[in-house]
């Protein structure tokens, strides 16, 4: 009589909690991170952005790109709307996010640095003119965290996640402060960064 060996796996209780484990720990660390943001001080803050600015330009005057996901900042991200204006007056497209509900992806209206917007609940930025909606081939990405495999903590809502899961895959640069640098474990559907930039990422 042969006896297959048991094969030993998780309960599908243990993978639920580890799941819910993880998330608890995001959540905590998601919290420490914002608040960390939020007591710069605005002189460190313009500093830190002005860094941050260079050294993306840089990187795009190396890499450019045709169509430019940019976001307008929030709850303390860096500030690089100086940058959008310059990189729009080198003939730069630029496109800002559109959001269509709470599971769906995000969609880009094209938009011109001075060009009206409009300010949802979240302070989410949006242009009061999109005839058309356009898809660009590089995302600016602000990151509350990042992890030594270019894994993005955002907010939670999985906004950019899902985006980068549609095809073809836009390039993902993510923005952080250099304080964001941090450990976490990544998610199933966690997609990485290309390329993170922080006020201390070398020139």
């Amino acid at each position: 009589m042969t006896v297959e060996p048991r094969i030993a796996c998780e309960s599908a209780a243990t993978v639920v909690e580890t799941a819910h484990s993880n998330a608890e720990l995001k959540r905590r660390l998601r919290r420490r991170l914002l608040d960390a943001r939020a007591a710069m001080q605005p002189a460190q803050s313009a500093f830190h952005d002005a860094a941050i600015a260079a050294r993306l330009e840089a990187w795009l005057q190396h890499d450019p790109a045709r169509l430019l996901g940019v976001y307008w900042p929030i709850r303390g991200e860096p500030d690089l709307r100086a940058l959008y204006a310059r990189l729009a007056a080198a003939g730069t497209r630029l496109a800002l996010p559109v959001m269509n509900g709470p599971q769906s992806a995000l969609q880009f209206a094209p938009w011109t640095p001075g060009e009206p917007l409009a300010f949802d609940r979240f302070g989410i930025a949006t242009p009061v003119a999109a005839p058309t909606l356009v898809v660009p081939d590089t995302l600016l990405i602000p990151c509350v965290g990042v992890n030594a495999s270019l894994h993005r903590l955002g907010y939670g809502g999985g906004f950019y996640d899902r985006t980068l899961a549609l095809q073809p895959r836009p390039r993902a640069i993510g923005v952080c402060y250099e304080i964001g640098r941090t450990a976490f474990d990544n998610d199933a559907h966690d997609i990485p960064m290309d390329v993170v930039i922080t006020e201390s990422t070398p020139e």
